[in-house]
């Protein structure tokens, strides 16, 4: 009978009002324990740091993917966020086929939704505190979206991106009312259309 791995998925980034949403998915090393992982939300910046290296270090596979602030406006959060981890899945998928194709692949995803792939899924609502894997995928993805809002503040330093990472704080609000919408803030949020439409008027 082959080997079944489980191949934990979780995405960050869908409460922002600006930057791309981020998704990874990991396939942990079964022989490689590493300790500490849990819900990125509850880990400090440093701590994620860390633990984003040694999983890329020790796990059997990984990968990171995107979907871009188009597309958010375009298809909607959900579905953008359900995309990107679809292309996290198949980036793995190509990894894994060349240095394990003797096992399988259980996918186990953050959530209520599958993304549509062509592996057995399952969905599981905080499953980034109850799957070591998706605890993992969800530090990947979370340091990941950090890593493009700081290169974010430098390109629009009027934000304050580094501060935030693009939620919705009082001072990026102030911010966005004084300098108006940024190419990489997500039109179809109610905060910025708001802001759109002061401007319009």
């Amino acid at each position: 009978m082959a080997l079944t791995l489980i191949c934990g998925v979780d995405e960050a980034g869908r409460g922002p009002l600006a930057g791309a949403v981020y998704a990874a998915a990991v396939i942990l090393n079964p022989e490689r324990t590493i300790s500490g992982l849990a819900d990125s939300k509850k880990l400090s910046e440093k701590k994620r740091d860390l633990l984003s290296i040694e999983i890329k270090q020790h796990a059997l596979a990984w990968a990171i993917a995107s979907s871009s602030v188009e597309e958010i406006d375009d298809i909607n959060i959900l579905q953008a966020s359900l995309l990107a981890m679809k292309r996290a899945i198949e980036l793995l998928q190509q990894q894994f086929n060349s240095a394990l194709n003797s096992a399988e692949i259980f996918v186990q995803v953050d959530g209520n939704k599958c993304p549509k792939i062509d592996l057995p899924c399952e969905a599981i609502v905080q499953g980034d505190s109850k799957v070591q894997a998706i605890s993992a995928a969800s530090i990947l993805a979370k340091v990941a979206r950090d890593d493009e809002l700081y290169a974010l503040d430098k390109e629009y330093p009027n934000y304050g991106f580094a501060k935030h990472k693009g939620y919705p704080t009082a001072f990026h609000l102030e911010m966005l009312a004084l300098h108006g919408v940024s190419p990489i803030h997500r039109l179809s949020y109610a905060p910025v259309k708001k802001i759109m439409l002061l401007n319009l008027t």
